[in-house]
């Protein structure tokens, strides 16, 4: 197409253009490829180093301020019972009395030797043997009353005098009160007494009889 010199767009030549421009972008369509790019399972792996930035500096955590605690309340002592105080041993003595009256002396008529006449001789029979009664030593250990409970919280001493019948046996069957420190002192005397207390029995002639025997104990704690 000649140039003209004619000023302004040719309508023909642009349409002429455009038509070439549509053909050949349609053809470059057409004849485009799909490119698939297909990837190695079996190919090693190629490993990148991304550097990794370092981590933030420590924060310092403020210390807890330590606080003074008061001092526990002081706590009063436990209170213990005083150890109980021991108990001396009565001391005891006693005095035997064999109530038994001696019988009248029978007097021994004799017949008079020889001849002539005179007045029968009167001979006086042997006075009988008689032995007291005595503590028995295989049981004195059990003659040690109890120590009133009272008596001994008030630390009170006491003295009993008792008059305990001694049988044939030669165990307490009486009990008679001479004199006591209090009540206390005398019944734990006579249950101890009448329980525990062994003797050899009194003997007139060898053989036993009953006998009165008094006895004096004495209670005492010991100072600590």
């Amino acid at each position: 197409m000649a140039y003209q010199g004619q000023r302004g767009l040719n309508p023909v030549g642009l349409g002429v253009a455009i038509a070439i421009n549509g053909g050949l972008l349609a053809v470059a369509v057409l004849t485009a490829t799909t490119v698939v790019t297909r990837i190695d399972p079996w190919k090693p792996i190629e490993a990148v180093n991304v550097p990794i930035e370092p981590p933030p500096p420590p924060i310092d955590i403020p210390k807890p301020v330590e606080k003074a605690l008061p001092d526990p309340a002081p706590v009063p002592p436990i209170y213990a019972p005083p150890a109980p105080v021991p108990v001396q041993g009565p001391t005891m003595t006693a005095t035997t009395i064999i109530p038994t009256a001696l019988p009248p002396l029978d007097p021994v008529m004799t017949a008079p030797g020889g001849t002539g006449t005179g007045s029968p001789v009167t001979v006086a029979s042997p006075l009988p043997v008689l032995v007291s009664a005595s503590v028995d030593p295989r049981y004195r250990a059990d003659f040690q009353p109890d120590y009133p409970a009272f008596e001994r919280n008030q630390a009170r001493d006491g003295v009993v005098v008792v008059r305990v019948l001694v049988g044939t046996n030669g165990r307490v069957s009486a009990v008679e009160p001479v004199s006591a420190t209090s009540d206390a002192f005398f019944d734990a005397t006579k249950r101890r007494a009448l329980s525990k207390w062994r003797f050899r029995p009194a003997t007139r002639d060898g053989v036993a009889v009953e006998s009165w025997r008094e006895m004096t104990v004495r209670f005492t704690m010991e100072d600590r």
